[in-house]
């Protein structure tokens, strides 16, 4: 579960409610294509726009739909009592695993997340992936502090940020962090632009956007990856640029893969939380027509 691709999908929605049919389609595609695992309520799925209920209703969804693809479930919130609610939830949807990022709106201390870690890792019995996304959370994990929480019982895996493009600096990140972790718990990369880099340096799973909308084209890449074709897995992801190129002009790839969900007839528009939006005019016109070229799938 914590290996290989997994894949992160949408929750598409409006101001109204959670699209569950459009929902169900996405989960329904990734198990079809034979990902490793689904990433329900990543930030991709727009966990923190939803409430209690809300959550625990696509947990259900996502586990209904998967079929013997596990699924793992996002519980990160502000409070650690919310955190514990999500994560009951999430066991009791029949959730395989759970994603937890330590949420903050004031600035969290080591010893906060430490002890949000401990206090979940003491309560849940599902495995954990600790969810290090600085981009998002505004929180930055030391390999240290790491080390600390992989330590704590049930941590399964680490879903890190992007490594260095240079692949000996990369192979050098991923192993120092090895280094601090127990041997069972795997280290997983996301930043999709960043993913053949850290699967050829020795991740042993891609944490993926692109994969909730495009299994087939991130499996392709992993597969390389895993069987040991550096070369082949770095060409196949140069050749995604024109897509890395539209995440970093947008502030990351969540308004891009929902303006392509609504594009592809996968999401009907609009599929995000206000005050989000996807992309619009000639942004749009642009996102189309990368679609088009790349052919992905």
């Amino acid at each position: 579960m914590f290996t290989g691709l997994s894949a992160f999908p949408l929750t598409p929605m409006n101001e109204r409610a959670i699209d569950e049919a459009a929902f169900a389609r996405l989960v329904e595609r990734l198990a079809a294509a034979g990902v490793a695992s689904i990433g329900a309520l990543g930030s991709t799925g727009s966990y923190a726009y939803l409430t209690r209920a809300e959550r625990a209703r696509v947990a259900r969804l996502a586990v209904a739909h998967a079929g013997e693809v596990p699924v793992i479930v996002g519980i990160g919130a502000l409070r650690t009592r919310e955190v514990l609610a999500l994560a009951e939830d999430a066991e009791a949807a029949g959730a395989s695993g759970v994603l937890l990022a330590p949420m903050s709106y004031q600035p969290l201390t080591d010893e906060e997340v430490f002890g949000l870690f401990e206090a979940v890792c003491r309560q849940v019995s599902l495995p954990l992936c600790v969810y290090d996304n600085p981009g998002t959370t505004h929180f930055t994990f030391s390999d240290e502090l790491h080390g600390h929480i992989a330590a704590l019982p049930n941590v399964a895996s680490i879903k890190i940020p992007g490594v260095p493009a240079d692949p000996a600096a990369a192979r050098e990140r991923v192993e120092r962090l090895r280094a601090r972790v127990p041997s069972e718990v795997t280290i997983g990369v996301s930043g999709d632009a960043f993913a053949a880099t850290g699967l050829n340096a020795g991740c042993d799973a891609w944490y993926s956007v692109i994969g909730g909308l495009f299994p087939e084209t991130a499996l392709t890449i992993t597969r390389a990856a895993r069987a040991g074709d550096a070369e082949k897995a770095r060409a196949l992801a140069a050749a995604l640029e024109p897509l890395w190129a539209l995440f970093r002009r947008h502030g990351g790839s969540l308004r891009v893969v929902a303006s392509a969900a609504e594009l592809l007839g996968l999401a009907e528009s609009p599929c995000l939380p206000l005050p989000l939006r996807t992309l619009q005019g000639q942004e749009r016109r642009q996102l189309a027509e990368v679609l088009e070229a790349l052919a992905l799938h």
